[in-house]
């Protein structure tokens, strides 16, 4: 009997090593990484440079805390302040408590405006994390049930509808922040449109509220840019990271900008583990290689051959709503609920994922060969056709 919380529905299978897009299991038998566990390991499995990376600062420091200066942790947030033009960074542990600090900043910035009771804008069908405010913040009331009473503050829009935004928002004076994913993950691979996100960044300018967007599971390059709302041309005033960031070690980060920024002062926020000088190296070293191996680019190109060709393999089989996604953020929408497909793909070695009831999700390593891609397609458009017919 295990002594672990029975938290999660766990697969009948553990893993002993990977390498590149591959995982092998305790027994030998290897499986294709379409997941990266859940869009975090970014340049694969066993990635060289990730791996001197971080055993030579493991064999250096692996935590001081933030009591002190953290040379590698400024390195990184120039990097990142560098790549996403925005002015500070706030380190942690996970995409939660990055989230988290964009709540608080905000209705920190909002007090500072005179305004009481701060209220922010968030989307249905959206996912922030399990803390109670990131809980609150996301549009999904099945993982709401049973943690009442939810924290308050929060007014809840459809996604990429900005009519029904303006008329939520019409006579209120309390909103001080807009809260959006570019790209929504956990609610099956959404992506905004464009038009959307610049039009929120003019309501935001026109208001002087803060544009917030959660790029925990889009960020670090998953869409083929640096950041998912770099698509639309515009910048925010708050963003938020993890997942991908440090390719397997925890970190999260919120960033700032334009009227977001000095807003925490000494005592507003802090962390214990957040961005040690462990996590601050793998981050690096992540960010480099994304850089020194092309895999911006790689994730649009083998991205939209993975989307093409799953279409071309699925074209005319009844079932199939839709394929879409941003670079190596993949969804195929089905018909019916398809949860029993993450199973039939284990057994036949594919790691996958399916969101949103119906929407397989697909979030292989950025560094996802095209001969990965064609292995993927034909295997999964397989287990897709099979699990259709037998429906």
């Amino acid at each position: 009997m295990s002594h672990l919380m029975n938290t999660y529905g766990r697969l009948p299978v553990a893993f002993s090593h990977g390498e590149g897009s591959w995982l092998f299991d305790l027994a030998g038998k290897r499986y294709l990484d379409a997941l990266s566990g859940i869009a975090v390991t970014t340049l694969g499995h066993n990635h060289p440079k990730l791996v001197k990376a971080v055993s030579e600062q493991a064999a250096r420091v692996i935590h001081t805390s933030n009591l002190y200066g953290i040379p590698l942790q400024e390195a990184l947030a120039d990097r990142l302040a560098e790549l996403a033009s925005m002015d500070e960074v706030f380190f942690c542990n996970s995409g939660a408590e990055a989230n988290e600090a964009a709540i608080k900043l905000a209705r920190l910035y909002g007090h500072g405006r005179g305004i009481a009771e701060p209220a922010i804008v968030v989307m249905e069908q959206s996912f922030h994390g399990r803390t109670l405010a990131t809980l609150s913040a996301t549009g999904n009331k099945k993982v709401q049930v049973g943690f009442e009473p939810l924290v308050s503050g929060f007014v809840r829009v459809p996604f990429d509808d900005l009519a029904a935004l303006q008329a939520a928002v019409t006579g209120r004076n309390d909103i001080v922040a807009i809260l959006v994913e570019p790209v929504q993950g956990e609610g099956g691979i959404r992506v905004a449109h464009q038009a959307y996100l610049q039009a929120l960044r003019s309501l935001c300018d026109e208001r002087q509220w803060l544009l917030m967007f959660d790029e925990v599971q889009c960020g670090i390059g998953r869409t083929g840019k640096w950041f998912g709302h770099q698509n639309a041309g515009i910048k925010p005033d708050v963003m938020t990271l993890a997942k991908g960031l440090g390719s397997g070690v925890p970190i999260g980060a919120c960033l700032a900008a334009g009227r977001a920024t000095s807003t925490f002062k000494p005592g507003n926020h802090g962390s214990t583990f957040g961005g040690n000088p462990l996590a601050c190296a793998a981050a690096l070293a992540t960010l480099a290689v994304v850089e020194e191996e092309g895999l911006l680019s790689n994730a649009l190109v083998v991205g939209d051959l993975i989307r093409s060709t799953l279409a071309k393999a699925l074209e005319g089989v009844s079932g199939v709503v839709d394929i879409r996604g941003a670079g190596l953020m993949i969804g195929v929408e089905l018909d019916r609920s398809c949860g029993a497909l993450v199973t039939q793909a284990l057994e036949a070695g594919f790691l996958i994922n399916v969101t949103a009831d119906k929407v397989v999700r697909l979030l292989p390593p950025l560094n996802f060969s095209t001969a990965d891609a064609a292995t993927l397609v034909e295997g999964l458009a397989a287990l897709i056709r099979e699990f259709l017919a037998a429906q």
